[in-house]
């Protein structure tokens, strides 16, 4: 694909279906992302701070720009042929004309599967051509792929293609890193600026662990390869800007000094877990003012777990960052709604803000743990298990952070802790995120842990009301046995059983399915978008 390359199959289908008018059917599908207003209080914030904030947005537009690049093309052009006003939000809220939560399906007649590996390789480039490429970049984070003049295939550095809208970001992002009066904060952006124009991050993201005393957080650049599904190679561009909520990062604050014993205690043997985690990882609660590019894109993410680097991970360890408001939003209103509906009555006072925010915490908390390199000389574990590793460490972090919030309450740092409201509420949080779909690594992670589950008798399904009902204790064998079964796997490198279960599990099955359509029918919302930007956080 050239660099502002649009589909032509997409331009053709476009210029006809977009002269009609707004379909029930389209907007039923806009009306599944509920919007909510994104802000929080910052009167606490300095008036420097106050300053600092339009600039962050600005760059962070920059980077939803790159991201559209990356994901389909010009954003520009395919919006200018919709005059369908839903077939034109739904676009946005999706990136592309591909539906995000539910398979990555076209939802425009007549186009074409989304290509696996999107706008960051030739769109007729072959796994057999890009294997045979030789080049020492290939496999960056870092790079696109292109055909050159002669149509050969070509690595390009991020800051070299995407010159000009990098140039602009580290620009803004510079101004602001002089309006910081927090030093760490200061200091961050702009070894952060200077990283987006050398695609070099490794001082930034240790620059970003450092920090401790930031009111403002402000994560960008290209940080997730989800969107490359044809190598889980390539990072895609993003950016959240964040308000800091003192209390809450307070009372988390303690857990940062026990994840080398947390790591001591899974479920595994010695060897799959003898690497040792940095403890000098944050715990953090914020509220997102803003989300661009990537952690926009369809489902919003409610907790972040960087930097990804393992090389970090090692020597700092990573931060977790908890998304108070928008975590607050899912729960109120996608996953109570859904509990009615498919979690037995008994049991539907298990379902409680604080295990959501347990289970999601500590989620993150548990990509930082087990090991990054295989014990038997395969390399990595993310080189070994290829486009398995996604998936794979997604269902490892979904079932280890149940195991974590075990733990800590048998150590007795979570008093007064049922962890049946954990274990319910874990379940239903499962209902919610597999509306989404199978396609994305997420929801392949939930497909192959609520099969498993099931299978171990961890719940059982009433064929009476429908509902689902968790058993304590083969809950906790389950979420044992998973969690230590994923870290063998990922310690071996076993690419080939890894893929086994997922082509066993990694998709919804035709019961499940009646369920969710259960859930569809009752029109409660598969996640939230967002009203946002300056205007609605009040600044200039």
């Amino acid at each position: 694909m050239k660099k502002f390359l649009i589909y032509a199959a997409a331009v053709m289908v476009f210029t006809t279906s977009c002269q009609q008018k707004n379909s029930p059917d389209m907007q039923k599908k806009v009306d599944q992302f509920v919007t909510v207003d994104l802000k929080t209080d910052i009167s606490h914030l300095s008036e420097k701070e106050k300053q600092m904030l339009p600039l962050l947005f600005d760059a962070a537009q920059i980077m939803d720009q790159l991201f559209w690049l990356q994901a389909y093309g010009d954003k520009d052009e395919i919006l200018a042929k919709a005059n369908d006003e839903a077939t034109r939000q739904f676009i946005l809220i999706n990136y592309g004309p591909w539906e995000r939560l539910n398979g990555n399906a076209p939802f425009i007649e007549g186009i074409g599967e989304k290509p696996l590996g999107a706008n960051l390789y030739p769109s007729d480039m072959t796994k057999e051509e890009f294997d045979l490429f030789e080049s020492d970049s290939k496999t960056s984070l870092y790079t696109v792929v292109r055909r050159d003049a002669n149509g050969k295939l070509e690595s390009i550095p991020y800051h070299v293609f995407y010159k000009e809208h990098l140039d602009k970001a580290a620009d803004l992002i510079r101004q602001a890193a002089q309006l910081a009066e927090d030093e760490g904060l200061k200091n961050y952006l702009t070894l952060r600026a200077d990283a987006l124009q050398s695609s070099e991050y490794l001082a930034s993201d240790m620059a970003w662990m450092d920090m401790k005393t930031n009111n403002i957080d402000f994560v960008v650049g290209p940080i997730e390869n989800y969107e490359d599904a044809l190598y889980n190679y390539k990072a895609a561009f993003e950016s959240f800007i964040l308000i800091k909520d003192n209390e809450w990062s307070q009372k988390l604050a303690r857990f940062a000094e026990l994840l080398p014993a947390l790591q001591e205690s899974l479920p595994t043997e010695a060897a799959y877990k003898a690497e040792v985690p940095g403890s000098d990882s944050d715990l953090g609660v914020y509220d997102a003012v803003f989300y661009a590019g990537d952690c926009n894109a369809g489902s919003k993410t409610i907790a972040i777990n960087l930097p990804n680097d393992p090389k970090v991970h090692v020597e700092k360890g990573s931060r977790k960052l908890q998304l108070k408001n928008s975590m607050m939003y899912k729960f109120d209103k996608i996953l109570v709604p859904i509990s009615n509906i498919l979690i037995d009555e008994t049991q539907q006072k298990h379902i409680k803000f604080e295990a959501f925010f347990e289970n999601t915490m500590f989620h993150e908390v548990a990509h930082g743990l087990g090991i990054k390199q295989t014990i038997n000389g395969k390399g990595s574990v993310r080189e070994s298990l290829k486009e398995m590793y996604s998936r794979i460490e997604e269902a490892k972090a979904d079932i280890l952070g149940l195991y974590l919030v075990g733990q800590l309450a048998e150590m007795g740092e979570l008093p007064n802790k049922d962890m049946m409201d954990n274990y319910v509420t874990f379940v239903a949080g499962i209902f919610r995120s597999v509306r989404f779909g199978a396609s994305s690594s997420h929801g392949k992670a939930n497909m192959l842990t609520f099969y498993y589950l099931e299978e171990q008798g961890a719940f059982t399904r009433s064929t009476e009301t429908g509902t689902y009902t968790i058993n304590y204790d083969k809950m906790k064998e389950a979420v044992n046995s998973l969690g230590g079964m994923i870290l063998k796997l990922q310690g071996e490198g076993n690419y080939d059983e890894v893929k086994r279960l997922f082509d066993e599990k990694g998709f919804v099955r035709e019961g499940l399915q009646a369920d969710l359509n259960r859930v569809a029918d009752a029109n409660i919302p598969k996640d939230i978008r967002f009203n946002q930007g300056k205007e609605v956080l009040g600044v200039k």
